[in-house]
């Protein structure tokens, strides 16, 4: 059922986002990373590497993208094509970061590597194998699971995918001082999902535009059509609204 907002929140959503989206935001944001590096393979490379690790404390998981970055030189997309991550990734149990260990990560590296060198890049992937974001979404959940990554990228898009829908607003939205948009000629912006982070799920309670606060896809696709009422030609602008209120404020 959709969500009818009175103009007071539209316009308090509006001023939030114009706050929260400018250049500071990255600082301390895993989308820093993606502006450390040059040339759209590297940083598209770069974002995706990051976000696979975003989750828990920044202070914890900051620092360990940081180290992929300094191994890769800042060529993340040939450090990858070329399978060199195998020797700070080896193939163990060992933690490599809470959840995943040593194994885990390099066969998520790995099938990227595979995705990198059938097709070029993550980007030509996605422009052959999807139409819209939530296709997108789908077909990197199945690449990565055919070829034997699990436990990083989510296996289908029933949950929430709150990294990809994020690294899918780093990649297509243009026209921003944080998003890259390099992706904008094929990934409409108007058909991105909100990444459905603890923040944004609280502050959209707070605002009355969710009820609930179980992150499914489906939920993440309901706030995204309530945010078009704010920003019909953009509702991922909502996120910085949503996110600068609850973490940054």
């Amino acid at each position: 059922m959709n969500i009818t907002l009175p103009q007071s929140t539209i316009d308090s959503l509006r001023l939030y986002a114009d706050r929260y989206e400018t250049r500071e935001f990255i600082n301390g944001d895993p989308s820093w990373f993606m502006h450390q590096v040059e040339g759209r393979a590297n940083q598209e490379a770069m974002a995706f590497v990051a976000q696979s690790v975003a989750y828990g404390s920044r202070k914890q998981f900051m620092p360990k993208i940081q180290r992929l970055l300094d191994e890769s030189g800042g060529e993340m997309a040939r450090w990858i094509a070329e399978g060199a991550f195998n020797d700070i990734v080896p193939r163990d149990k060992q933690c490599f970061y809470r959840l995943y260990n040593n194994d885990m990560f390099n066969r998520f590296l790995s099938a990227y590597q595979a995705m990198l060198r059938q097709y070029g890049t993550m980007g030509d992937f996605i422009r052959q194998n999807s139409s819209d974001a939530l296709s997108a979404i789908i077909a990197l959940t199945r690449f990565f699971a055919d070829n034997g990554s699990d436990g990083i990228v989510p296996l289908n898009a029933k949950s929430s995918c709150k990294r990809l829908c994020m690294f899918l607003r780093w990649m297509s939205r243009s026209s921003s001082p944080v998003d890259l948009g390099h992706w904008s000629g094929f990934i409409d912006r108007r058909t991105l999902i909100m990444p459905m982070d603890v923040h944004v799920v609280r502050q959209s309670v707070n605002f009355g535009l969710l009820k609930g606060t179980t992150a499914t896809m489906q939920t993440a696709r309901r706030l995204t059509d309530t945010m078009l009422q704010v920003f019909p030609d953009d509702p991922l602008k909502g996120d910085f609204a949503l996110f600068g209120l609850g973490a940054i404020n």
